[in-house]
């Protein structure tokens, strides 16, 4: 019987390529995080321009994920990939050099853009270079560690950037990569693309940003507004038209969707995306808590919280590939999947535990929560990828990648809102109005407070922060057991059908 090719060292070259956009994009969600201080010192945005400069590109790069992968399957997920790169690197010279808040908002779209298309190219291409089941496991793994890396690097290396150069330069770094990518990607990355792609539904592509946007951004401003009536009406509106671009991919002659992902194999493909998503969840509604924990608790500087969050991702590098070995050495990939969920639920466990000076305890949650978060993710996409027709594989990582954005959405907002509601009951109605709303709140106006007032203050306001993490922090467990006994029977029935010998792709050009 005819098998898929087994990759040589030019695909594990071509994979070590694909993870500088990978790294780059996924480093751009948190890159502004010690940028914005001087940004606003120079620029002097607004307060709405200062919040579209941070937020803008996550909008755009939710809202553009499964427009740009079944885009990249119908015109060559290479070609998308070099377009982007393209796009990704004039934008980062703008934003680096931009003269107004105006044109630095702008920038940040067009990453945004560029982002869309980066992200389910490098995972598609994995998908079709490594075309023997085992290598591409290990291939995924390593994706899925340096995406996670990518976000905790981020808010460091600008913090190191800003430190002594000037806020642009954490634009700047993004060029030297995209021009090596654009130099070896078609050197070493072959074409692929879907041989019968169809006709491009453009009604699709306003109906997905109409469904994807209002729902993320509902969900993300709830924790630090309220569940509000706006947002709550923002959430109804994504869902309204949710239901129409379903509709739509049902009905549609050649949809942006192809209904065959969830056909034969489907199941699988169906429950990787749902159960990736509850593990987004935790992972973001875990960073909402710890990186305030950090900060405002324990009285960290931002470049010291960031710094400390890094110990934690030290784990990440070994979780992925020794999940990839225990599946490869016979174990049933729903045990490991199961197991990684309490793994997670086990880095809930322990932030459950944090007191008000608990460094260490909030970073070994921390760290087992990511480690169980990335087994489940490595697994979760080669299960997913695995069950995808190989020329759906664009469309399907672009769902994959939507659905992690709608699970750290509703992470926030769910476990968020737990949390802040218990801190608003637990503050002092004698507190100050300001500090009852927010802990960082609280943390500026005992800054304008007599010493003893504002000790008296803090301390109140930090304990009425831990116990909101502690309960939120045992809903997230509760949540992660759950999964993992939906994991362990949903995955267990998942049988997925070797893939057929896949045709050779277009030969780069060495």
């Amino acid at each position: 019987m005819q098998t898929n090719p087994r990759a040589t060292r030019k695909e594990w070259t071509a994979l070590a390529v694909l993870m500088l956009p990978l790294l780059l994009v996924s480093m751009d969600v948190s890159v502004l995080y010690f940028a914005i201080p001087e940004i606003s010192a120079d620029l002097a945005p607004s307060g709405t321009q200062q919040l579209w400069i941070f937020d803008i590109y996550a909008f755009v790069l939710a809202g553009l994920l499964m427009t740009m992968g079944s885009l990249g399957d119908r015109i060559g997920r290479r070609k998308l990939l070099l377009l982007g790169a393209t796009a990704f690197g004039l934008a980062s010279l703008t934003a680096a050099y931009a003269n107004s808040a105006e044109t630095l908002i702008a920038a940040r779209a067009v990453l945004g853009i560029g982002g869309a298309t980066l992200m389910p190219s490098t995972m598609s291409l994995v998908r079709n270079m490594f075309r023997d089941a085992g290598q591409r496991a290990k291939a995924i793994g390593i994706w899925s560690g340096v995406m996670v890396a990518g976000i905790a690097l981020g808010s460091v290396m600008s913090g190191v950037l800003v430190e002594h150069f000037w806020w642009g330069s954490v634009f700047l770094v993004n060029l030297p990569a995209m021009v090596l990518l654009l130099v070896l990607a078609p050197i070493l990355i072959p074409e692929f693309k879907d041989p019968e792609p169809g006709r491009f539904d453009l009604l699709s592509v306003p109906l997905s940003m109409a469904a994807v946007l209002p729902l993320v951004w509902g969900l993300k401003e709830m924790p630090a507004e309220g569940i509000k009536l706006q947002y709550l009406a923002s959430v109804a509106v994504g869902l309204v038209f949710a239901a129409l671009f379903v509709h739509r991919q049902r009905t549609a002659a050649s949809p942006m969707i192809s209904p065959e992902l969830f056909r034969g194999n489907g199941r699988a493909f169906g429950a990787a995306v749902s159960l990736n998503a509850i593990s987004s969840l935790a992972m973001m509604g875990s960073a909402y808590f710890t990186t305030q924990y950090l900060q405002s608790v324990l009285g960290k500087s931002a470049m010291e919280a960031a710094l400390w969050a890094l110990l934690p991702s030290v784990l990440i590098g070994f979780a992925g590939p020794v999940a990839t070995a225990l599946v490869q050495r016979g174990m049933n990939r729903a045990h490991v999947v199961a197991t990684g969920f309490v793994i997670a639920a086990c880095g809930y466990g322990l932030l459950a535990l944090t007191g008000t000076d608990s460094l260490w305890l909030a970073l070994a949650g921390a760290g087992v929560l990511a480690c169980g978060a990335v087994i489940i993710g490595s697994q979760l996409t080669d299960l997913a990828l695995g069950a995808a027709p190989a020329e759906k594989a664009g469309t399907a990582s672009s769902l994959l990648e939507t659905g992690q954005e709608f699970g750290g959405a509703m992470g926030m907002a769910l476990l968020g809102s737990i949390g802040n509601a218990v801190y608003h009951s637990r503050v002092p109605d004698s507190a100050p109005t300001e500090a009852r709303e927010t802990l960082g709140g609280a943390v500026a106006v005992a800054h304008h407070l007599p010493s003893a007032a504002a000790d008296d203050l803090l301390t109140a306001a930090r304990t009425a922060f831990t116990d909101g993490l502690h309960v939120a922090a045992l809903t997230g467990t509760v949540i992660l057991l759950a999964a993992a006994v939906l994991a362990a029977v949903t995955l267990r029935r998942v049988r997925v059908q070797e893939p057929k010998p896949e045709p050779e792709p277009e030969k780069a050009l060495v």
